[in-house]
């Protein structure tokens, strides 16, 4: 019995989970709370999906609160692996979420939205840098290669940074550049794609940074609509209007026509 009341005090006692924002409204909690609630629900949805859908090229998760529904948009690669056969594995994502956070009956929804251009995309390609390290490709060849798709893919520059222990016992950090990239400023904000990712090599554990600057696009499609400030367009000249060549008869006269 006294087991039993420990049991029962001890899950009264529990935390409640962080509430997601349809259930945070009908809750009435402070606006403090609701955004902290939000913020963590947002990153252990974020961490969840990350480690599910690794092999999927995940690529970041999107939530959109309506008054009928949440919905949770996952941006991938590869959206065929995420949906499953027959929308099976969207299906068995839908039910744990709706689980693990109290969502009421069809309340959720899940989708997968695909990534136009993956090489613009640093955690996709964080991943894939990843895979090629634990298939036992030599880190500055993964590098390198990785590097090179991107930059022919219409990135601006791409920088790559791998640390850890490379090899040799002692752990040392690589960095790889290429093409022109901005750090600071507001335009880092919509130029800047960055993703950071581990593996867990035999010898240790690897880091891996990856920063994408991409191009400017006026259509918003492929790259930020908003061009760089520091930006200079040059016009082409205009055409110069030929000098019209003096006649004989204007030599003739010379000087002013209202001097004579």
């Amino acid at each position: 019995r006294s087991l039993q009341t420990r049991a029962s005090t001890a899950k009264e006692a529990a935390p409640p989970h962080p509430l997601p924002d349809i259930m945070a409204s009908q809750a009435q909690i402070s606006k403090k709370r609701k955004f902290v609630a939000d913020g963590v629900f947002y990153a252990e949805l974020n961490e969840f999906l990350m480690r599910t859908l690794s092999e999927d090229g995940y690529a970041g998760v999107e939530v959109r609160v309506t008054p009928i529904r949440t919905e949770i948009i996952i941006r991938a690669t590869r959206t065929r692996e995420v949906l499953g056969e027959k929308g099976r594995r969207i299906r068995e994502l839908t039910a744990v979420v709706q689980k693990r956070y109290g969502f009421p009956e069809n309340s959720v929804e899940l989708f997968a939205e695909r990534v136009e251009n993956r090489a613009s995309c640093a955690m996709a390609q964080c991943e894939s840098l990843r895979y090629k390290l634990l298939g036992g490709l030599a880190a500055r060849r993964a590098c390198y290669g990785v590097i090179r798709f991107i930059m022919e893919n219409g990135a601006k520059g791409v920088e790559v940074i791998i640390s850890g222990k490379l090899r040799a016992q002692r752990a040392k950090a690589m960095k790889f550049k290429d093409g022109y990239l901005i750090s600071t400023g507001e335009p880092k904000k919509h130029y800047i794609a960055e993703a950071v990712r581990h593996v867990c090599m035999r010898q240790g554990m690897l880091g891996i940074k990856v920063k994408i600057m991409l191009a400017h696009d006026p259509e918003g499609i492929m790259g930020p609509k908003m061009p760089l400030p520091d930006n200079v367009i040059i016009h082409e000249p205009k055409e110069d209007v030929p000098v019209m060549q003096p006649s004989a008869e204007d030599q003739q006269q010379g000087g002013y026509q209202g001097d004579q």
